[in-house]
């Protein structure tokens, strides 16, 4: 810890992400994004970096879960009907997934009510962990995450899901605009897009704290204060 003018400023890894003040985000483990099955694994969208990111944010989330950190799963929603989706937004969508669509209409995922909706196996929330529903790329955006965080004294949250490029970036700049520290589980992001990936992690390093699943869990102590260990 550092002090700046008055001001306590974490700098290490253990402050940063403390479990009393910080919280899991698991950005949009649902299966139209990375299951084979869902939309985009029917499309034939590469999947392979979600499969090789899963394990680790799955241990991840579980060390979480033993240490007391607050975990929330976020739900990406779109309405029936396109209702959540303005004409920007249509537009902002079909230039996103140009080559996924193949010139075709608009993709639907992550419907309320069909199975892509649904978050994978690994990630199913258990009772008590938040679940925050969002319609745009950013977790914080017409959402209660900000309510939900300041309620529960969240000062840290560690960000792991997809797409990197997307909406994780997105979540954690809205995070750090709304003044909480950011630490990126830097083996627990993934994009279909390896390039795009690689951009927003040069990009996010230079803003954002960035940490492996194994050093993060490191700090995340279970209850008998055993050191949680992650194969990378």
């Amino acid at each position: 810890m550092i002090n700046v003018d008055g001001k306590a400023v974490y700098t290490e890894l253990a402050e940063l992400v403390d479990p009393a003040h910080t919280a899991l985000l698991l950005v949009d483990m649902q299966r139209d994004f990375i299951d084979p099955d869902g939309l985009f694994g029917e499309l034939g969208v590469d999947l392979s970096m979600y499969e090789e990111s899963r394990p680790r944010l799955a241990a991840l989330l579980e060390s979480a879960r033993q240490s007391g950190a607050l975990v929330i799963h976020i739900q990406n929603t779109s309405l029936p009907d396109r209702m959540s989706d303005s004409p920007a937004q249509i537009r902002f969508n079909l230039r996103m997934h140009e080559h996924a669509r193949r010139n075709g209409p608009p993709l639907r995922y992550t419907v309320p009510g069909t199975a892509g909706h649904e978050f994978v196996a690994e990630f199913q929330p258990m009772a008590g962990e938040l679940v925050v529903d969002k319609y745009r790329s950013s977790a914080f955006w017409g959402t209660n995450m900000e309510m939900l965080l300041r309620s529960n004294g969240v000062e840290t949250v560690v960000i792991g899901g997809c797409t990197t490029e997307g909406c994780v970036e997105s979540t954690a700049r809205d995070a750090m605009f709304n003044d909480h520290y950011v630490v990126i589980a830097s083996d627990c992001v993934a994009s279909d897009d390896p390039a795009q990936h690689d951009a927003s992690m040069l990009l996010m390093r230079h803003r954002f704290d960035m940490a492996t699943a194994s050093e993060i869990a490191n700090v995340w102590v279970s209850p008998r204060g055993a050191e949680q260990s992650i194969d990378e």
